[in-house]
């Protein structure tokens, strides 16, 4: 019936999102859904422009980044996805996924991800570790990264253009940057204090 497996999808997912009233938050992930995945690259798949092609522009799409789990995130990944799937992606963050080896756990601070990249995405989910107390430093850190990219935002050199500034930590941050070492801290203070509540509760 379909002459391709993109268009296949696209008009599946297009059926459901229909039937479903067009509601506001409809996610598709597609089977090239990170750059390891796709022949021979993001902008020159023809899966994936056949799903920006076809897709209604109501519909989210799923993207992971260069791999399956991304230690970086860069704006200029973000902006040849956007291109290719004609919308801003939804990035499906898997640094702390450990179901793939439970025998790790991921306990240390968001990082990898360039300043500016917000005005990129139409979203961000964190994908976690299976342990729930381990995701308080992931969750926590995330939460100070997001207060920073909207401070970012709200300057007035930002207007959907990316603060220049290098990846990873920094020992002298500047104002209003995000410093996963001090995101680390400040989770960990936070964190402390709720294993005392904890303790001090009934069968703590």
């Amino acid at each position: 019936v379909f002459p391709s497996l993109a268009k296949a999808q696209a008009s599946v997912a297009n059926e459901v999102y229909q039937q479903l009233g067009q509601p506001s938050v409809f996610l598709f992930c597609p089977t090239e859904y990170c750059s390891s995945l796709c022949t021979p690259s993001p902008s020159r798949s023809c899966y994936l422009l056949t799903i920006g092609q076809e897709l209604l522009p109501g519909i989210g799409v799923i993207w992971t980044g260069p791999k399956v789990v991304s230690q970086e995130l860069s704006a200029t990944l973000l902006e040849e996805v956007e291109s290719v799937l004609q919308r801003r992606p939804i990035i499906w963050d898997n640094l702390y996924a450990n179901d793939y080896d439970c025998r790790r756990v991921f306990l240390g601070p968001y990082t990898g991800r360039a300043p500016g990249l917000m005005p990129r995405l139409h979203g961000l989910l964190l994908n976690p570790n299976c342990e729930l107390q381990a995701n308080f430093i992931p969750i926590h850190t995330l939460g100070s990264w997001f207060r920073s990219e909207l401070g970012n935002c709200a300057r007035p050199d930002c207007a959907g253009m990316e603060t220049v500034a290098a990846l990873g930590d920094s020992h002298d941050p500047q104002e209003g940057s995000y410093s996963p070492q001090k995101a680390l801290e400040l989770a960990l203070c936070d964190w402390v204090a709720e294993i005392h509540q904890q303790a001090l509760e009934p069968g703590g």
